[in-house]
């Protein structure tokens, strides 16, 4: 996984660098791309569609499966800080995960599962000023429909992206 977070960062980085119309002195951005930190880790891709609305893609990695998480964000201004930005939305994931557990011969069996449902998210966005860096820190409920897994609320992050 890292390889390829390495390989997302050098395309972010060409693609800006071949941009002739990129403007680091502002506050606000179109599109990043970077990493989300969470109990495993994952790759995001934020776009703007509008001054307030934006759509996250999160491909989410751990050691028992993969998560992809769209989300729709509204967000907005917070006075007297620019570059800082409230959102919140709805969004959908899908997946696959693997659990395991011992019978009592000790024999180990592993149980893959696909995972669909929805998710919420809430959290606060930041464009350094001078800089292309966005951060964000949100948490995101989710409730499964499959296996009865029901509401988990350890989702969500902090965000470090590269803006363009």
């Amino acid at each position: 996984m890292r390889k390829l977070i390495i390989v997302l960062f050098v395309l972010a980085f060409s693609i800006t660098a071949q941009a002739q119309s990129r403007s680091t002195n502002s506050t606000s951005y179109k599109t990043a791309l970077g990493i989300k930190v969470w109990d495993g880790g994952g790759i995001s891709l934020k776009h703007f569609f509008n001054e307030r609305n934006a759509g996250e893609l999160i491909g989410y990695f751990w050691r028992h499966g993969f998560r992809l998480t769209g989300l729709y964000e509204i967000h907005g201004p917070i006075s007297g800080a620019p570059g800082l930005k409230w959102y919140i939305g709805p969004g959908a994931h899908i997946g696959t995960y693997s659990d395991g557990h011992h019978h009592h011969n000790d024999n180990h069996h592993h149980h893959s599962h696909a995972s669909i449902g929805i998710d919420g998210v809430i959290g606060l966005d930041y464009k350094f000023n001078q800089a292309p860096i966005n951060l964000s820190l949100d948490w995101q409920p989710s409730f499964e429909f499959t296996d009865g897994h029901g509401f988990n609320g350890s989702w969500g992050g902090l965000g470090i992206r590269y803006t363009f």
